[in-house]
């Protein structure tokens, strides 16, 4: 191997060194604020999940969803509660400015507005089933 190979071998490897850790600066930097957000949005997550707005949410959906012969499906992704009825879903998702409910018609968001979790719930649900 002569000098002007060996001499290329070092400053492409020096290069991909420059790259993987730009790289990994990158996704550090992606995970603090992702993580900041979660942090900021766990007040508001602990209260969706263990208040008794999502309990009466709840009781409110297979009540509405009943009357309509609607079955209504129910599931926690993570900090997220999760309304399904035919192809519309209500999904209540915990942010840093409070809880949002993003409206989602054959997957695609419809409309998203801000959650009162000291207001009814039935209006939320029923505005979500008659949309």
């Amino acid at each position: 191997m002569s000098f002007l190979d060996n001499l290329e071998n070092n400053l492409k490897s020096l290069e991909n060194a420059d790259q993987t850790r730009d790289e990994a600066e990158r996704c550090s930097r992606t995970r603090e604020s992702e993580r900041a957000a979660a942090l900021a949005a766990a007040p508001y997550a602990e209260e969706l999940k263990n208040g008794p707005f999502s309990a009466e949410i709840l009781k409110q959906a297979a009540r509405i969803g009943f009357s309509m012969r609607t079955k209504v499906h129910i599931a926690w992704l993570g900090t997220t509660l999760r309304l399904e009825a035919r192809d519309r879903r209500l999904e209540l998702r915990p942010s840093a400015e409070g809880v949002m409910a993003v409206y989602l018609e054959d997957g695609q968001p419809t409309r998203t507005e801000p959650v009162n979790l000291a207001g009814d719930p039935a209006e939320l649900v029923r505005a979500w089933l008659a949309a």
